[in-house]
């Protein structure tokens, strides 16, 4: 089985090298030059200034049919054409958990539409959901996207109708890391 712990950690050394980083809600994240995304385990062993762990999970929002239609279309993450990524860690507000289930999920597919608005931009935008509210990390959600420097565009688009949504009035930090892979 393969591991579905992974730490992203920064620092002055990694895998990816940081274009910009860009708080868009709530406190920002210390600078650095790279982050590594590292296969790991729940304990806390790094070096870098700060480190943020996910657990990739079930999805918990996505009907049958969606899920069908995304593992149809989604390519794999490490495509090699797809050298610039962006990490985008996030947390939604007391607001949104004290909803119910059914109420968080009509929100994001009945009200936002997000996995329609997201499988527009399949198979160029690939992309990994890791799960953090429920082993006490500082956000909800840690979103992974590789895409090829010819699809930013496409991906800056993807972004820009997704915080237009219903979903982001929920959302009270949010930190977008756009990184190029270190040749």
């Amino acid at each position: 089985m393969t591991n579905t712990i992974f730490d992203f950690i920064g620092g002055t050394t990694g895998e990816w090298k940081v274009l910009q980083m860009t708080t868009l809600k709530g406190d920002s994240l210390p600078k650095v030059t790279h982050v590594d995304k590292i296969s790991s385990s729940l304990l806390n062993r790094f070096e870098g200034i700060w480190s943020l762990k996910g657990i990739v999970s079930n999805l918990r929002y996505t009907e049958k049919a969606d899920k069908d239609q995304l593992v149809a279309v989604q390519e794999d993450l490490g495509r090699s054409q797809a050298t610039c990524a962006a990490l985008i860690p996030i947390r939604k507000n007391d607001a949104w958990w004290n909803l119910a289930q059914d109420e968080r999920r009509k929100i994001m597919e009945n009200q936002s539409r997000h996995t329609h608005i997201g499988m527009q931009y399949l198979p160029a935008i690939a992309r990994k959901l890791f799960h953090s509210r429920d082993i006490g990390e500082p956000f909800d959600f840690l979103t992974w996207f590789e895409f090829a420097p010819e699809d930013e565009p496409a991906f800056n688009e993807l972004l820009k109708k997704l915080r237009q949504s219903e979903e982001w009035q929920y959302i009270d930090r949010e930190i977008d890391i756009r990184l190029r892979k270190v040749e």
